[in-house]
């Protein structure tokens, strides 16, 4: 399914939702398009790219894509890169942290390196079409080179793990209005997989200077209205990762 988040006159945003069924963790794929040039966020892995290529087609031309973008190097993130880099003649964007890591998911042979370019560890601004979107640093939440992805033409914060809310399929395309709607299918997820409150707190610092219409996460609903200040507040105020370990999380294992 696929939902448009944001649309004017030469600039839009597109949500793909729930492309593959089955095992795998449902993911969100995102398009944002100014003009003539577009841009793939997060394209995921070798179950998404057959439906995904399809479903870009209504909206801009794959073929001349300008960017498949990642937020980190987790397969659901990049794992189809390869395919992109054939069936498109995109740029392929990465954080710099994980330039060297790329090729193990790009076939022997392949001579990508003048397609992929890397993000500096204190962010930047892309160019697309007329508009920007700029990358923010959000290392360690989850992964230790991590960037998140506001475009300030539409307001919306492309957040990747974090926000992410494993909520049922019949939910996805209803906006989260107020935080506890998703706290059940959220806490876990965010205990474990973010690295510790310094980093949530420095965060939570950075996005309150951004004008934010929108909070869509990599996976599940997005957050809007009173949902984003919560949200912002929750995660500001999180006890995660490290902060939660014991020394019975470090032992060893007992004789079976």
């Amino acid at each position: 399914m696929s939902e448009i988040l944001f649309q004017n006159e030469t600039h839009f945003c597109v949500v793909f939702r729930n492309l593959v069924g089955g095992r795998a963790v449902q993911a969100n794929q995102f398009l944002i398009i100014d003009g003539a040039h577009s841009a793939l966020l997060d394209p995921g892995g070798d179950l998404t790219y057959n439906q995904l290529y399809l479903a870009l087609g209504k909206y801009t031309s794959v073929k001349s894509l300008d960017y498949v973008i990642a937020s980190h190097q987790d397969p659901d993130i990049v794992a189809s890169i390869n395919r992109w880099l054939t069936g498109t003649e995109c740029k392929v964007i990465v954080p710099a942290i994980w330039e060297r890591f790329i090729p193990h998911f790009i076939r022997s042979g392949k001579d990508s390196a003048e397609r992929i370019l890397t993000i500096p560890d204190e962010g930047m601004r892309l160019k697309i079409g007329d508009g920007e979107l700029y990358a923010l640093a959000a290392h360690f939440l989850h992964s230790e080179g991590n960037f998140q992805f506001y475009d300030p033409q539409s307001g919306i914060l492309f957040s990747g793990d974090l926000g992410a809310n494993l909520c049922p399929a019949a939910d996805l395309n209803k906006p989260v209005t107020r935080l506890t709607q998703v706290l059940p299918y959220m806490t876990a997820f965010h205990q474990r997989y973010m690295n510790g409150n310094r980093v949530c707190r420095l965060w939570a610092n950075m996005v309150r200077g951004l004008d934010i219409a929108k909070i869509v996460p990599q996976h599940g609903r997005g957050f809007e209205g009173r949902a984003i200040i919560e949200l912002i507040d929750w995660i500001e105020n999180l006890q995660c990762g490290t902060d939660l370990m014991t020394q019975d999380h470090y032992r060893i294992p007992e004789a079976a």
